[in-house]
């Protein structure tokens, strides 16, 4: 058996947009990483201080494979803002790189003023999508470290400022593929020989620096032989499941089939869906987790069939500072991506219908069997089983 790794590209052609660089790509191939199953890299600082943030522009796989490369604020903004870029912990990461190049930028030479420049593009950033906390996660952490670094060397130059910030950026990066591995360490035997699993939007290599979240926990299973069968639903109305995830498991070589979002009761009915595993995007103290539009739905019918529903997600997606998914702010967002098929100029809404487009919901914790992260499994999900993990690394099982 062949173990898919990385996708190595050899580059067409570059074009400027005016906003950003194209980078396209006509051949790619897998390699072996033996302890990364990464099947793209979504997120890559190319270069040193001076370098840029190369990004797969996901918007438009998986008929075209192309990059970004990112040298301002503005245009990694526009990224995460359009889902060029996508998935908390990516987001994250992008983030974490972003303030390299608020600082790069910086014209000045004093710390004072790369340190107004740091936190003038952790605001603009942070109010690109209010949901995934990942985003602030990466945002204050790198911020934090930039004051403290300050507050030890105030007399530092703004070029050490710039060293410790892509420092930092790059520590997020790192921990992030060692968390998605762990995950899918940890949650790989819920996956049972010759069983069937749904997913719902993209929670793979896309979506994070490593090889994903809920997906890892796949390609782990796959790892060890296993024979399984993924059911990916569509994700309207952004077909992320479609589109991506069904493009990276086919990638890897793992058995996936692509089913319309409205199909799933009916599949699990007919005993074809043995358990259920997403990734999330926030998930507040007692368990209760955010993820994209349809999740809950599907953590109803989960429940109503006996089937045990999973989130996989690092612990750099827990908001401990609310109490319960009622917090969690919704993104909304615009009603032309449901008006119009993806990517196209067809509409599909009567002219001066009204739209309710909502990007997120929330699964309770009470219908979540066990919330998979990098520190451990979280069985039944409440407020104490929850800090316990966070906190200690204890989980229920191992």
């Amino acid at each position: 058996m062949s173990w898919p790794g990385r996708i190595i590209e050899r580059e067409k052609s570059i074009l400027d947009t005016g906003c950003s660089i194209l980078v396209e790509y006509r051949e790619t191939k897998i390699e072996r990483r033996d302890t990364v199953y990464m099947i793209a890299q979504a997120v890559k600082w190319v270069g040193g201080i001076d370098g840029f943030l190369e990004l797969i522009d996901q918007r438009r796989l998986p008929t075209e494979f192309v990059k970004i490369r990112c040298r301002t604020v503005e245009q990694l903004y526009e990224a995460i803002k359009t889902l060029a870029v996508r998935g908390a912990p990516a987001i994250g990461v992008s983030a974490a790189y972003g303030l390299v190049l608020a600082v790069q930028k910086s014209a000045a030479d004093g710390l004072k003023q790369g340190m107004e420049a740091l936190a003038e593009s952790c605001e603009y950033l942070g109010s690109s999508r209010p949901t995934a906390i990942n985003l602030f996660w990466a945002l204050d952490r790198v911020r934090q470290t930039a004051e403290e670094f300050i507050a030890a060397k105030p007399k530092a130059t703004l070029q050490q400022l710039r060293e410790v910030v892509l420092a930092e950026a790059n520590a997020i990066y790192e921990e992030d593929v060692d968390m998605c591995r762990r995950i899918g360490e940890n949650g790989e035997m819920f996956i049972k020989d010759s069983s069937g699993i749904l997913t719902h939007c993209n929670a793979g290599a896309l979506a994070t620096a490593g090889q994903g979240t809920a997906l890892s926990v796949m390609f782990e299973a796959h790892k060890k032989g296993r024979k399984f069968t993924v059911y990916a639903d569509e994700t309207r109305p952004l077909l992320q499941g479609a589109r991506l995830t069904a493009w990276e498991l086919k990638q890897a070589g793992i058995d996936v089939v692509v089913i319309c979002d409205n199909m799933a009761g009916w599949l699990m009915k007919k005993g074809k869906i043995d358990a259920v595993i997403t990734g999330a995007d926030r998930i507040a103290a007692n368990g209760d987790a955010a993820n994209k539009i349809g999740t809950y739905s599907l953590s109803i019918l989960a429940r109503e069939h006996g089937i045990p529903f999973y989130i996989a997600a690092p612990s750099s997606t827990f908001d401990l500072s609310i109490k319960t998914g009622a917090e969690i702010p919704i993104e909304q967002r615009a009603a032309g991506e449901v008006i119009r098929l993806w990517r196209t100029n067809t509409e599909i809404v009567p002219d001066g219908v009204h739209v309710y487009n909502p990007a997120f919901d929330v699964t309770e914790a009470r219908d979540i069997t066990a919330i998979i992260t990098e520190k451990g499994v979280i069985e039944k999900p409440n407020a104490e089983s929850v800090l316990a993990c966070l906190q200690t690394g204890t989980s229920s099982k191992r």
